[in-house]
């Protein structure tokens, strides 16, 4: 039997506590989303914020916001319902992005066991006490295993499996590394595959829990636990310039693999032992860096480069065919709720769209930032959508 494994942490149905969601899908709880006119939904708070494309988190009424404040990195937790600062935690840092795609924090939180893990643009990595912010530990992880330097920095989120952390780190022999969720300590190294800008998936397998990652290399399957490596199959672009950026997608026994440069889509089956190839294709589904979702055996999501404006399409994952296609779209965050796609386009827009397979069909747009470009993930929590740009983090009212 194979079912998406949970967090190890107690959360509610409507927190929104890492990336991409509860499970790590895009989807939340939420089924009540109303579609808004054209001023956009209506603005709760408002508050000023730093470069980054890290993704706000939020579990009960406490919401983290990971930026950049001038020479440092800064951890802030504030109140979900209002903004207001309950603490803050900060640390100097020297990054510099080498083509210009901006210096904040890339890798969204992770909340879980009443702890707060960041991923800094430069590699420290650190774990907060939620309630207090007290800093409980903090390591250079691209130091102390002598990480190759990378296109754009660090950007793949944590994964916090019980007791531990899963960094896909990138080191020799390093690839990927536990450590204790407590103290930091390193539990356990596999592989040595580099790292990539694609956060990890969690799923069980017949009782095992299994971390699914998305490296630079290609796809590396480990028991979460032990760390034993159950699968690896090399799967990404033959040319070096170039990112392997969407998370995986677990699908019941299967998990759904995208990139671009001339790479595609792949369809895993799992087994206990490993998983086999059913699929893959350079048609269907190319994603850049936005994560698709999934919904009735289908998938809404973004084909093609960034750079030349990626269209938006649904495609049926039974038949490999494409339902509809939006050329030239771009790319966007998205998240699902009930029947719905709520998106935030790297311009800055709010939409919101029907989930059918029938055809393209917007129900509401409206103009929400003007600082792009947004790249940051949205969250929805408790019925109130929280996204960001390169200046301002905004909650909004969508129930």
């Amino acid at each position: 039997m194979m079912m998406a494994a949970a967090l190890a942490t107690s959360i509610r149905a409507d927190d929104w506590p890492q990336f991409l969601g509860p499970h790590r899908d895009g989807v939340s709880a939420e089924t009540d989303v109303k579609a808004w006119g054209p001023g956009g939904p209506k603005i709760v708070w408002s508050r000023d914020a730093g470069p980054g494309f890290a993704g706000p988190v939020v579990v009960g009424q406490r919401l983290i916001l990971f930026h950049r404040v001038g020479a440092e990195e800064v951890v802030e937790c504030l109140e979900a319902q209002s903004g207001k600062p309950i603490w803050k935690q900060n640390y100097t840092t020297a990054f510099e992005d080498d083509f210009g795609k901006g210096d904040g924090p890339r890798a969204t939180p992770t909340i879980a066991g009443g702890k707060v893990v960041t991923y800094g643009a430069d590699g420290w990595l650190h774990a907060f006490d939620l309630a207090s912010g007290r800093k409980l530990w903090g390591r250079n992880v691209v130091k102390d295993y002598d990480v190759p330097g990378s296109f754009f920095g660090v950007g793949s989120s944590p994964l916090v499996v019980g007791d531990r952390v899963l960094v896909n780190v990138g080191g020799r022999n390093a690839g990927i590394v536990a450590f204790a969720l407590d103290s930091g300590k390193e539990l356990w190294k596999a592989t040595s595959d580099g790292a990539s800008y694609s956060s990890p998936a969690l799923t069980s397998v017949n009782g095992a829990t299994y971390a699914v990652f998305f490296t630079r290399n290609g796809v590396a399957i480990v028991d979460a636990t032990s760390g034993a490596v159950r699968f690896q199959m090399r799967w990404r672009a033959r040319i070096d310039a170039s990112v392997n950026a969407a998370t995986p997608l677990i699908l019941g026994d299967s998990v759904f693999f995208s990139t671009s440069y001339d790479t595609g889509a792949l369809m895993l089956k799992l087994r206990k032992d490993g998983a086999d190839k059913l699929w893959d294709t350079d048609e269907l589904m190319t994603n850049h860096y936005n994560t698709s979702i999934h919904k009735d055996s289908h998938l809404y999501g973004f084909h093609g480069r960034q750079e030349p404006g990626a269209s938006f399409r649904c495609v049926d994952l039974k038949t490999q065919k494409v339902c509809w296609d939006q050329p030239r779209f771009g790319c966007a965050s998205m998240i699902l709720a009930g029947d719905k796609l709520i998106l935030l386009t790297e311009r800055g827009e709010l939409l919101l769209v029907e989930a059918t397979p029938t055809a393209y069909r917007e129900l509401a747009r409206a103009q929400g930032f003007t600082s792009g470009p947004c790249r940051a993930q949205i969250a929805l929590a408790n019925g109130r959508l929280y996204a960001r740009d390169q200046k301002k983090l905004s909650c909004f009212e969508v129930k």
